[in-house]
């Protein structure tokens, strides 16, 4: 994405001076100023009347800072007409108002606000006057304020954002409720960088060096015409100065133009997904030695290649993409997702072996897509769920929208989104309904198609095809249309369709946790690769009870699953090996990976799986062998029927008879006491900063007891705050934003963020009968260079 950054000695500062008001106040001349815009609303979960009117009283609504969902708030009833979609979760109307005041320096520059998503269909208001309504809640959007705003002391402006989410079913799957992600206001000179903004790609991007192209919109509110100098400066990661170009060009008054400049960076430091080097495109726009405009762009030097016989390709090394499929929300946080989540979550998906996401089926966040760029993660960046044809349990959804908004939408995502080098190929569709078998099903396929390869001709489209035996698209010339031919699920027909036509570059765009679906991808060569459902169990699309689907490698809460130790063993190259059983008595119940049945008098005979990458796996219980079993060639799990008995289960992996890997599984004693961990040991008071602690209720030797059902109660002391818990049980209809959570197989986690920096926070957790437990977290200032 493009950042817009503080051109000096321009700099803005954002006073709060009441819970609902702000001023800016920006110093020096010249450039562009960018201003969080995340605190100081005021909500109000209703409809009301006039509550776009700067006069209108909001003194009683609740204050608040976004990103914001107020859906997660709950609470759950299988009432809700969001159903199983939605997670049985609330919908309805809500709306945030903000006032804020402007220095009288500004009356003469352009001021645009920039909301990176509200959910949905909103309309926004300047002063009273109405900017515009955006139905699909995914989109990144901005309103120019300019003309309808206030100036000097004593003036203040109003904005004022309506989200309707009252039509329901109006997805498949959770959307959230509300600004859930972050806002700017961005002031501007008139002749500044415009909706384009600055794009960098690669004509050639070898080892040896990158012929780079940099294509910048710069547009012009000016008066008159002028003539503008624009300079590019362009660091390596280590932030040294390696190319520089300078242009000069005439843009007509109340026009945009285009600024084009060739550079050629010498042995670049190519992105890849061991080392993602990031380079810095600083672009600025003058006239004369007046700076007009900054902005900074991040961007990779990278090689892609989709081929036919051999699938993916990235810097010349032949690879296959291990995906997994992504929903926006984060179990208790909802769609207000802070970015440490999305860390913690990568990281997890990365020990698993995963290398690559899909963004199903919407654009993300903008700092999603940063991350991913950071870490080392491919992305498969999809736009729509649905085109006009509705899907069972979203009726109200995106489809009604699809024929008036998807160009302003499709554009919307690639605009934002195509200096990313984590991105490699877009979607534009999921399962889509729509009668692909006709010309008029062509013709919108290609009309989106087209506007991507118009805007981004640096990456192949795809699209997510749903039963292709139905839809005939392997017999009537629709695939050949397409840039990358993207299946969901039936792997046998997407095998032979390539081997029908060899061609045809091939891709499972979503995938089952099957042994034959993975076998699929390693056995075939021109699979480019296969993206899973899903990475982790997702809010919605499913029955009540249950008011979340949970077919993930990790639950809601981040816990691993039996599929994602054995997914681990088949993609990860890291030896390892981890050990499961069945619960209950001869082979009934689910997959657990512990060793402490609920009724140690009835368990008696154990099935017992063994995921592992390791040559050789052994398996003792109590230090007796069980015997040893080698890797088969299939991949499958490794299996032993045990007699169970009290004690310890311990499989060692070995490579050339060396041991490499361990897992072990005890048996727990009666609950003792509470243990916490947390994954950060400091945190920021800002959005973004967020610790996981998870709690523990363990026995006498510290093992957890995984049949325990207790409620633990949290208490923070300290400058933080609990911004939700969870347990990960797909059934439980707990509220999230509560210091109280039952333990699911022994543990559940809190999620704490700082309120102030400088002071220590202490989570407390306690229940009845055991021993408490407490963590420390720092909290610290934020850096004095960090970006959202």
């Amino acid at each position: 994405m493009t950042t817009p950054l503080l051109a000096a000695p321009r700099a803005a500062t954002l006073a709060l001076l009441l819970a609902s008001f702000s001023t800016l106040a920006v110093a020096g001349t010249g450039g562009r100023v960018t201003t969080s815009f995340d605190p100081g609303w005021r909500f109000q979960k209703a409809e009301v009347k006039g509550a776009e009117q700067p006069a209108f009283s909001d003194a009683k609504w609740r204050s608040l800072a976004v990103p914001h969902d107020w859906s997660i708030e709950g609470p759950y009833d299988q009432a809700n007409p969001t159903g199983r979609g939605g997670g049985y979760l609330p919908a309805g109307i809500g709306w945030y108002r903000k006032q804020f005041a402007l220095p009288a320096s500004e009356a003469k520059r352009r001021v645009r606000i920039e909301f990176d998503g509200v959910m949905a269909n909103s309309d926004v208001w300047i002063n009273g006057h109405h900017l515009g309504k955006r139905p699909y809640g995914y989109s990144s959007f901005s309103y120019d304020l300019t003309g309808h705003l206030k100036f000097g002391k004593g003036q203040t402006n109003v904005i004022a954002v309506r989200a309707d989410n009252e039509v329901q079913p109006a997805s498949r799957y959770y959307t959230g409720a509300g600004i859930y992600r972050h806002v700017r206001l961005v002031s501007t000179e008139a002749v500044h960088f415009g909706e384009g903004g600055v794009f960098v790609s690669a004509s050639d991007a070898g080892a040896d060096s990158a012929t780079m192209r940099i294509q910048s919109d710069v547009a012009s509110k000016a008066a008159a015409t002028g003539e503008y100098t624009l300079q590019v400066v362009i660091y390596d990661p280590s932030g040294k100065v390696v190319q520089t170009a300078e242009t000069r060009q005439t843009v007509a008054a109340g026009q945009s133009a285009e600024f084009v400049q060739n550079v050629t960076v010498a042995s670049p430091q190519r992105w890849s997904l061991e080392q993602p080097q990031l380079y810095r495109a600083v672009s600025t726009l003058r006239s004369g030695s007046t700076v007009l405009d900054e902005q900074t762009t991040r961007f990779g030097i990278r090689d892609i290649k989709f081929d036919a016989a051999s699938g993916f390709w990235l810097n010349g090394v032949n690879l296959k993409i291990k995906g997994v499929c992504l929903h926006h929300d984060a179990g208790a946080l909802g769609a207000a997702v802070p970015l440490d989540a999305w860390r913690r979550r990568f990281e997890l998906l990365r020990e698993a072996g995963v290398n690559a996401i899909r963004t199903a089926h919407n654009p993300v966040a903008p700092e999603f897509l940063d991350l991913a760029d950071q870490m080392g993660f491919l992305v498969l960046d999809e736009s729509f769920d649905t085109w006009n044809e509705a899907k069972p349990n979203g009726e109200q959804g995106y489809n009604r929208f699809f024929t008036k908004w998807w160009e302003a939408d499709t554009r919307a995502m690639v605009i934002r989104d195509r200096n990313h080098p984590s991105i490699v190929l877009y979607s534009v569709g999921n399962e889509i309904h729509d009668n692909l078998n006709n010309p008029e099903g062509f013709q919108k396929y290609k009309r989106q198609q087209d506007l991507v390869h118009e805007l981004d001709p640096s990456r192949p489209v795809t699209m997510a095809l749903f039963r292709p035996h139905l839809s005939k698209v392997y017999e009537n010339g629709f695939v050949e249309t397409m840039d990358i031919v993207g299946q969901n699920y039936r792997e046998n027909e997407l095998v032979a369709a390539h081997k029908a036509n060899p061609k045809r570059k091939v891709i499972g765009t979503e995938n089952g946790h099957t042994l034959a679906a993975w076998l699929a991808m390693r056995d075939n060569a021109f699979i480019a690769g296969q993206f899973l459902w899903v990475g982790f169990d997702y809010l919605g699309e499913n029955d009540w009870p249950a008011t979340t689907y949970d077919q993930g490698l990790f639950d809601r809460a981040g816990n691993w699953k039996p599929r994602g130790f054995q997914r681990q063993s088949w993609w990860s190259a890291k030896p390892m090996v981890r050990v499961v059983r069945k619960q209950d008595n001869g082979g009934a119940g689910a997959w657990v990976a512990n060793w402490t049945p609920s009724d140690f008098g009835t368990y008696d005979d154990a099935k017992i799986e063994v995921y592992s990458n390791a040559e050789e796996v052994e398996l003792f219980l109590n230090g007796n062998s069980l015997g040893a079993k080698t890797k088969p060639a299939n991949d499958s799990a490794r299996n032993w029927d045990v007699t169970f008995a009290p004690g310890t289960l311990r499989a060692v992996a070995r490579n050339g008879g060396k041991e490499v890997a361990a897992d072990e599984l005890k048996s727990a004693g009666a609950p003792s006491r509470i243990v916490l961990t947390t994954n950060r040991a400091e945190l920021t008071p800002d959005f973004d900063s967020a610790a996981y602690v998870t709690a523990q209720v363990v026995d006498a030797n510290g093992v957890v007891n995984p049949n325990v059902n207790t409620a633990i109660t949290f208490t923070v002391a300290g400058p933080g705050t609990l911004a939700g818990v969870d347990n990960g049980s797909n059934t439980s209809h707990e509220p999230y934003q509560t210091n109280k959570c039952k333990v699911a197989q022994g543990q559940c986690i809190a999620i704490v963020k700082a309120s102030a920096a400088g002071a220590g926070i202490t989570l407390k957790a306690s229940a009845p009968g055991l021993a408490d437990g407490s963590v420390s977290i720092a909290s610290a200032a934020p850096a004095a260079d960090a970006k959202r």
